[in-house]
Formats: structure tokens, sequence, C-alpha cells
């Protein structure tokens, strides 16, 4: 257990650890940590942070756990170091090594602009689609990309939360197509990285099923006040 003034927190490193989060919290507490997230989870590491040291804790450890297809470590001791910049008088150590607030910034020139892209591929790691699968459609669709030797100026591919037609899962969408796919597999989503969508509707086995998108009936703008 930490000693009193110091905390441990397990940071989980991966879109996959969200669908995980009650086993998670269970290992948090009989350890006597707490959790967060780097990224699609609740506390972010920042915000765990932010409350304990509005507890008045003065020494964090911070211990990542990688779930599925985790973010670089490197990610772990930049957010660290964005936090404890403007927190120097709390202690924060990784595998040993203090933070101390140089570390790499967030952000780069080389993410300034949006990639020129052709097509951005969206895949959904909600918990219902990161329970059936999309785990594997998201490594699938990175093997793709590297076999084609195509980068993000030609797909521009995000994780997201819930993309809403649960049912359907594992979902995934590209634009600006406006081309919804469900049940995808591994294999389908190979398809999808280099073909252009066809009509929606029933497919073979090997062809990933195109979702029907009514579009929204458009209301009315409300007068504006005069």
């Amino acid at each position: 257990m930490p000693e009193q003034g110091s905390a441990v927190v397990l940071v989980v490193m991966g879109a996959e650890g969200a669908r995980h989060a009650p086993e998670l919290a269970a290992v948090a507490a009989a350890t006597g940590a707490s959790l967060a997230y780097l990224q699609q989870g609740s506390p972010s590491l920042a915000e765990e942070l932010d409350r304990l040291h509005a507890d008045g804790v003065t020494r964090v450890e911070l211990v990542g756990i990688a779930l599925g297809a985790a973010t670089a470590r490197s990610w772990l001791r930049r957010v660290a170091g964005h936090w404890r910049r403007t927190h120097p008088e709390v202690e924060v150590v990784i595998d040993k090594r203090a933070v101390t607030g140089t570390e790499a910034a967030l952000t780069s020139p080389a993410w300034e602009e949006v990639p020129g892209h052709a097509r951005h591929l969206l895949v959904c790691r909600g918990p219902r689609c990161s329970a059936r699968g999309s785990g594997a459609v998201l490594a699938a669709v990175d093997d793709e990309l590297r076999r084609q030797g195509l980068g993000d100026d030609d797909v521009l591919v995000t994780q997201t939360g819930c993309l809403f037609p649960c049912n359907q899962a594992p979902v995934v969408v590209v634009h600006p197509d406006d081309a919804w796919y469900g049940g995808v597999t591994a294999e389908q989503a190979r398809a999808i990285v280099v073909d252009r969508p066809g009509p929606a509707g029933p497919a073979g086995p090997a062809e990933p099923v195109r979702l029907r998108r009514e579009p929204a009936a458009r209301s009315s703008p409300a007068p504006r006040p005069r």
C-alpha cells in the first residue's frame, strides 16, 4: 500500500482498456492504487493527478498497463511531464525514474495541420465493438496499410468512441464516402482499406456489409428573435 502522502496510479495505455474498467478498478482497489486512462476512458491521467494533488498527495508513482494495441509508452512520460510543468511541487515517478517536466511537449510542428488524406477511416472502439473484435479489425487495417505502402495522406485511421449502431458491431465508417460497415471481420477490414464502397445490403463472407443510413429529416430553423 502507498505511504501517507503518496499514491500509486495504474494508467491504462490503450483504447482496449475502457471495456475492462470493472476488472481494472478491482485490481486498483486491491492494491491501494487508483486508476486512470491515457485515452478513451475516465478519469484521464491529468484528471486523476489533479484529484490527488487536491487531496494533498506529494508523490505519485505511475504504472503503465498495456492492454491490446497500446499507445507508445513514451506518451505516458510526455503526458505526465506536461502535467508536472504546472505542478513542480509534486514528485512523479515512472519505472523508478523521476518525471522532471523537461520531457517532450505534447505539441510538435508535425502535428500542426490536418493530414491531406483522401479517405478517413473510423474504427469504433466503444465497449460493444471492442468486445466483438474491433481490436483485431484495427490491427488488420494497420497491417494492410503497411502492406499497401499507404500513409496518412492516403487513409487517415482514427479510433473512436461509440458510433451508435451497436447491434452491428464491430462498426467501421469511411468518409468522404459516408459508408458505414457492420459486423466487420479482420479480413473484411483489409478490403475496406483498398476498395471503394459498394451498395448497401448483404454481401459475401469476404465482403464487408455496408449499412443503410437514412438521411435525417431537416427541420425548419427556429425564427430569430427580433
